[in-house]
């Protein structure tokens, strides 16, 4: 055996799992594919995140980035003169109210340079290839160094890449959530001056939805997602190139405008699918799935690296309870797989109701009987592991009850749909914005 434990992909989920495993003993090797540090984007994070960086013993090394502090976040419609605030202390005391939004480039790097410190053994540039076995004890694969790589245990986190996913056959895309993101780093973005400096805002219409998170003192990262029907039909009718469909939409959104009226835009936006998906199971004889790898979560609600990180710490758990205490390998799968389904499935729900109308007029209504509105908070700060907890639960249910009401008979004041395709904008073509001397996707 090379290692214990092979981890394809090091990112934030298959680091934090090789962390967990190397600090309790376990030899373990993660196969990357890229050189970090690399551009990533999701710089939202959870309050949950906060626990799981302070228990992982990194709290110095994350403030030693730049970053800004996250004590909420704030919604509104496309035409919404005063978005809706939404801060995470006013949801039930679950745990940590606050959290950051940060670069990932550096971030990642951290948490990767913490698991080689850790003695992790990591290979960049080198991903796998093929894989050629996967037995309880007993896993090996094939990277494209021409190396074969043997181990006791296999932990996928390679992400949308979903190595053992396609090899198994098991990524099932999720029809109704198949979403084109389109991003970018700007400059000079307009910027609260007082607690709100660091709240992304979600911007919401009827195609999808955009966001704009503060990831340091001058740079804002800022993102289109559309439904992939809507966005061909931008391509077609509209005659925009992908690589400028940011732009065409911050030109035809009034609050995106506003906010960017003197910004430095990057030269082109970057394009990525943003197709949500599950491979379950998510663990099976010899390995397990982590973070997207197992399942990519709509990122409305800046959910994924907190999943992942999450999901990582417990497959270290479950490895070495087989390894080191002798525990029936069959039962911790199962337990890993309903922890999985459990916390994500509370995700899922909110993101597919997140795209109905009714949805959307509840949440920006921001009240309701026996403080529903509480427990979306702090569901909404990743309060959710193992599961949430039943004055959670039970305040989610009745929510959902009362958007299905709000769909038959209003319940509370109907809001106007806002489209981008019917919205006044710039004509048709890539619109002129301002542009960087060099700039490039992700650029600083």
């Amino acid at each position: 055996m090379d290692c214990d434990v092979l981890v394809i992909g090091g990112g934030p989920t298959g680091a934090t799992t090789a962390l967990s495993l190397a600090r309790r003993g376990f030899r373990v090797i993660i196969l990357e594919k890229d050189e970090f540090p690399r551009f990533h984007i999701g710089e939202s994070f959870l309050p949950r995140n906060t626990r799981i960086i302070r228990e992982l013993g990194l709290e110095e090394r994350l403030k030693a980035l730049p970053h800004m502090a996250k004590h909420g976040a704030e919604f509104c419609f496309g035409q919404d003169p005063v978005p809706r605030e939404f801060r995470f202390d006013s949801g039930f005391e679950c745990g940590d109210s606050s959290a950051w939004n940060i670069e990932r480039a550096p971030y990642d790097a951290m948490i990767l340079d913490a698991a080689r410190d850790a003695g992790t053994v990591v290979k960049t540039r080198v991903g796998v290839k093929k894989i050629l076995k996967m037995t309880d004890g007993d896993v090996a694969v094939l990277a494209d160094d021409g190396k074969e790589y043997r181990a006791k245990w296999l932990v996928d986190a390679s992400g949308q890449g979903t190595v053992v996913g396609r090899h198994l056959s098991t990524r099932k895309v999720l029809p109704q959530l198949k979403k084109v993101a389109y991003f970018g780093h700007f400059h000079g973005v307009f910027r609260y001056a007082d607690h709100r400096a660091g709240y992304p805002t979600v911007v919401m219409c009827k195609e999808g939805w955009f966001w704009m998170i503060p990831i340091d003192e001058v740079r804002t990262s800022i993102g289109m997602v559309l439904d992939a029907d809507a966005a061909k039909e931008v391509g077609a009718k509209e005659g925009v190139s992908p690589n400028q469909m940011l732009a065409w939409g911050i030109s035809r959104c009034p609050v995106l405008k506003e906010r960017t009226k003197d910004a430095t835009f990057p030269a082109q936006n970057g394009v990525t699918a943003d197709f949500s998906y599950r491979c379950e199971p998510y663990a099976g004889p010899g390995y397990f799935l982590v973070g997207d790898a197992a399942t990519f979560v709509d990122p409305i609600f800046s959910t994924g690296v907190c999943l992942g990180m999450a999901s990582g710490v417990q497959v270290a758990e479950g490895i070495e309870g087989i390894e080191r205490r002798g525990a029936n390998a069959d039962a911790v799968r199962r337990k890993y797989c309903k922890y999985v389904k459990g916390s994500s499935s509370v995700f899922f729900r909110l993101v597919y109701a997140y795209y109905t109308h009714p949805f959307r007029e509840l949440f920006m209504h921001g009240q309701g009987p026996f403080e529903i509105q509480r427990a979306i908070i702090s569901i909404l700060a990743g309060h959710v592991f193992p599961k949430p907890s039943f004055k959670l639960r039970w305040r989610h249910r009745l929510f959902e009850f009362f958007v299905w009401v709000q769909g038959k008979k209003k319940i509370v004041p109907a809001r106007e749909t806002w489209s981008l395709l019917t919205a006044p904008g710039e004509g048709k073509g890539s619109p002129e914005v301002v542009v960087r001397t060099g700039a490039a996707v992700g650029a600083a």
